[in-house]
């Protein structure tokens, strides 16, 4: 039996929270590497001379996420139904859904890519930004648009090696994929004197590659044994991913919408606060500092988010839901863990952290201590309560491998991102703050979480009544034919 066969039989059987654990260490340094190296990038590009530059990177990333959310929120659909395959033990549908995934990954990023850079200009005047922040903006997200494509590869390939167990592969391929970014980043912005144009360009060429690695891993898999000229789009599974998927899109998507209005509520406080003949956006530069360090922590809570996914989608194909509520009882308690071990620790190197942005804590009244104070705001309001999202990570991962997608996604949106944007309308205005905009965070997972941990239990009741009433049928049925 190989690695693959073998990651894929474990979470049928055996201790949950050791493999759990294992399933989530690769995933978790996989992803604080991509963080590293991400915030490598706005480290490097703070390196070019350019002031707006940092600010520019960051406001950019709640509309990016926006677009590729559509394809993200599909691979989390072919995770799924991967998942359910391969504990259903059904070999045809391990094979459909793998070559139809990856035809719904070039298909959905040449078209979210082409609709990014049409509407990048627009959106993002839409936010707020102006003069040369709007400039650097509109750069760097045309040219990172252009490579969208392969990141809904890399997207969609690394969730089908998840389903099967397999999160080291991932690790290495984005770590290498990470790696060669750094170095391109140095090379364009040191060497050849770029700024947010040559981050970008870097961003490309280290995803095309992790895409051709992931394509090579998917062909030599024994498991797997993808081929080339099988890839195309078959309807049932199709209509699968995009059943689970595109609610889990569409839910991401709207999420963005709200970060979006909140990136454009920090302008606001910029504008409200900062000197007009100020060489930078201090606020808007705290807060997208302060952003990029709570995605070390926010990997960790994801990671034991995803594990749910897959833990649950092979034991619901099992119809093994005694073993469903244990990886759940599992995760939520691995992901308190994280989020309690990965906050303190971000909250307590924040300063020497912030540093490697360019923001000190200089003197009171200062523009640099305007930054310094946005991104301490941030990350206190975020972290702190941090418990709250990896609850609702795991719940919301719960209610997706149980093939329960709409209903996680309208969860999600009735308790977080409509929460947020009523917060925003109505709220906001009165208290025009940081402290008014971070706080609506924390509210809304801990409103989600519970709406969450609800309903999975009705879901599970249903399952486990249909269950028991199909084995009691069963039995009836051979005893009958006996007699």
């Amino acid at each position: 039996m190989n690695k693959s066969h073998k990651a894929q039989a474990s979470m049928l059987q055996g201790a949950l929270f050791p493999q759990i654990l294992r399933f989530c260490l690769p995933l978790i340094a996989a992803n604080l590497l991509q963080v590293a190296f991400n915030m490598a990038d706005t480290v490097v590009v703070g390196l070019s001379g350019e002031p707006d530059a940092v600010g520019a990177v960051g406001t950019t990333s709640s509309f990016i996420n926006f677009i590729i959310n559509v394809f993200i929120g599909c691979s989390v659909g072919a995770k799924v139904v991967m998942a359910r395959s391969l504990g259903a033990g059904n070999k045809k549908a391990v094979s459909e859904t793998l070559n139809t995934a990856l035809g719904m990954s070039v298909l959905f990023g040449v078209l979210c890519g082409a609709v990014g850079f049409i509407l990048s200009g627009s959106v993002l005047r839409f936010m707020g930004n102006s003069g040369k922040l709007y400039e650097l903006a509109l750069l760097y997200t045309r040219l990172y648009f252009v490579g969208v494509p392969f990141v809904s590869v890399v997207n969609f390939s690394s969730s089908l090696l998840h389903a099967s167990g397999d999160t080291k592969t991932p690790m290495k391929i984005l770590t290498l994929g990470g790696a060669v970014n750094v170095v391109l980043n140095l090379f364009f912005v040191l060497v050849c004197g770029r700024s947010v144009d040559g981050v970008a360009a870097a961003t490309v060429l280290s995803n095309a590659l992790c895409a051709l690695l992931f394509v090579r891993k998917l062909m030599k898999s024994e498991l797997f044994q993808l081929k080339l000229s099988q890839i195309g789009i078959r309807k049932t599974p199709f209509l699968k991913i995009l059943h689970i998927g595109l609610p889990a899109g569409v839910q991401s998507m709207l999420f963005s919408v709200s970060h979006m209005l909140i990136q454009s509520s920090v302008i606001t406080v910029n504008t409200l606060t900062a000197p007009s003949d100020a060489a930078f956006a201090p606020v808007v530069k705290g807060v997208s500092a302060a952003t990029g360090i709570e995605g070390f922590a926010n990997i960790a809570v994801n990671a034991v988010g995803q594990a749910a996914v897959c833990f649950v989608g092979q034991n619901a194909g099992a119809q093994n839901y005694k073993r469903v509520r244990s990886v759940r009882r599992c995760c939520y308690l691995i992901g308190a863990g994280a989020a309690i071990l990965f906050g303190s620790l971000l909250i307590l190197a924040r300063a020497p952290l912030f540093s490697l942005y360019g923001i000190h804590r200089a003197a009171l009244g200062s523009v640099e201590r305007m930054a310094y104070d946005a991104a301490e705001i941030r990350t206190f309001y975020m972290l702190v309560p941090y418990i709250f999202l990896a609850f609702m990570e795991v719940g919301s991962g719960t209610m997706q491998g149980l093939g329960r997608a709409v209903t996680a996604a309208c969860v999600s949106l009735a308790g977080s991102c409509v929460f947020r944007v009523v917060w925003l309308l109505a709220v906001f205005p009165k208290h025009q703050t940081l402290a008014c905009i971070f706080v609506s965070f924390p509210l809304s997972w801990l409103l989600t979480s519970a709406v969450h941990f609800i309903c999975a239990e009705v879901i599970l009741k249903r399952l486990e009544r249909a269950s028991e009433n199909a084995k009691t049928e069963k039995q009836l049925l051979t005893a009958a034919d006996k007699k």
